[in-house]
Parts: structure tokens; sequence; C-alpha cells
């Protein structure tokens, strides 16, 4: 599989407030990838990233309402831990540098940049990440995170957009217990959601995948369970 057929798998979230910048980056690569979204704050930033689910944010950092540094300490913290992220800063600081190390910016391009170059990154980053997308749960049943669909017997198992979220932070989180109300404010955010709602959404959902692949654990929350397949 070449890599700029994998490309094709990734999506891509470009946070940048100068307009000229953002357009420029995605004319010149953001035909290679699934999607490349753009945001011009870190704001609007953090909403992409619940709703479009990038597998790849590249961000500036000066910005305005909420700086790349912050966006990227927030997401992480909040969202995802694991997600890449590349700075495009015209800041050469070593300080800047320092902190972006420390919050886990994957790589830093120094503006002004080649498209060329961060293509040529994003190729081999895409090569690491492919590796670790598809999160097996049996012999026969696979998730894809790219894709964000469940597998069984090479065959998409049809889940609903709430199912296919809850199935996500299970996974997101593993091997940790998700708590209970984590998994409420996820599934039904601003809605009453009750211990019964949720059960009964839960055995529907094994009723569609495996009575084994999330497990209860008493007084804690839901985990999923792929060694007990």
């Amino acid at each position: 599989m070449s890599t700029d057929y994998l490309l094709k798998e990734f999506k891509v979230l470009l946070v940048e407030d100068e307009q000229n910048i953002s357009k420029l980056l995605k004319e010149a690569i953001g035909d290679y990838f699934f999607s490349f979204t753009l945001a011009k704050d870190g704001l609007e930033a953090i909403e992409k990233v619940k709703s479009v689910k990038p597998d790849i944010i590249i961000t500036d950092i000066m910005m305005p309402k909420l700086d790349g540094l912050e966006m990227t300490k927030k997401i992480k913290e909040e969202i995802d831990e694991n997600i890449p992220v590349i700075v495009l800063s015209a800041f050469s600081e070593k300080q800047r540098l320092l902190n972006a190390i420390d919050i886990g910016i994957t790589k830093y391009f120094i503006k002004p940049f080649d498209p060329d170059e961060v293509l040529d990154y994003l190729k081999k980053l895409v090569t690491k990440l492919d590796k670790k997308r598809v999160f097996k749960l049996s012999k026969d049943i696979y998730y894809d995170k790219n894709k964000n669909n469940l597998f069984k017997n090479e065959k998409i198992i049809n889940l609903t957009k709430r199912e296919k979220n809850f199935l996500f932070l299970l996974i997101k989180n593993y091997p940790n217990i998700v708590e209970v109300d984590k998994i409420k404010d996820t599934l039904w955010e601003g809605e009453e959601s009750s211990d019964e709602r949720l059960r009964t959404f839960i055995k529907r959902f094994r009723s569609k995948t495996s009575k084994n692949l999330v497990k209860n654990i008493s007084g804690q929350g839901y985990l999923i369970s792929p060694q007990d397949i």
C-alpha cells in the first residue's frame, strides 16, 4: 500500500487564524487526505475535534480566543491525549519550543514553511499511525479508528452515532474504566439520563456486537474487554 493511498484514510484539522496561510496549505495538500477541516481559533478547533474526530491536528500558536499551546493542552487533557499535534509558528524562541515539548507537540515547523516539507512529514506520520488504527477485539471483531467503524467477519456492524461514540470512548480509555457519569455526559450531553437508560443502551449495544465486549465494574463504570470475547 503506497503512502499516498494511506493519506486518504486520515482526517486532518488545521487551526490557523491567518486565512491566506490556511488557504495555501489546504490547496497544497488538502486533497491528499480523507478530509482537511479548517478552524480559525482554538475554541472553534475544540468543537471541531469533538465533531470531526481528526486523526492529526496542525496548528498555529498565536491565535485569538485560545492559543495553540493552550488548545493542545486542553484537547490532550479532556478529549484525546494521543492525538498528534503539529505546530506551525513564526516563533522560534527556546522557551516556546520547550513549552510545546512539555505538552506533547509531535513536530514544530517555523514559518515560513514549505508545504511539501509538511506533507513529507505527514506521510511518515500516517505510516506510524496506520499500524495503530486497528484495535483487535477478538479473532473476528475489530475496530477501525480512522473509519470509526466496527467490523465482524470483515463486515460493518451497523451502529448508531451514539453507539459509535460509546465505543470510541471506551477504546480511547482502554484499559482504564470509564465512569458512569462520564459515559452519560458523552452520550446524552444536556439531556436527562438515568442508570436504567444507560443499562438499556448497553444491553442493546451488546446484542449488536458481543455480550462480553463491554464489562461492568460494579460501582465504578464500564470498560472495553477484548480478552473476554
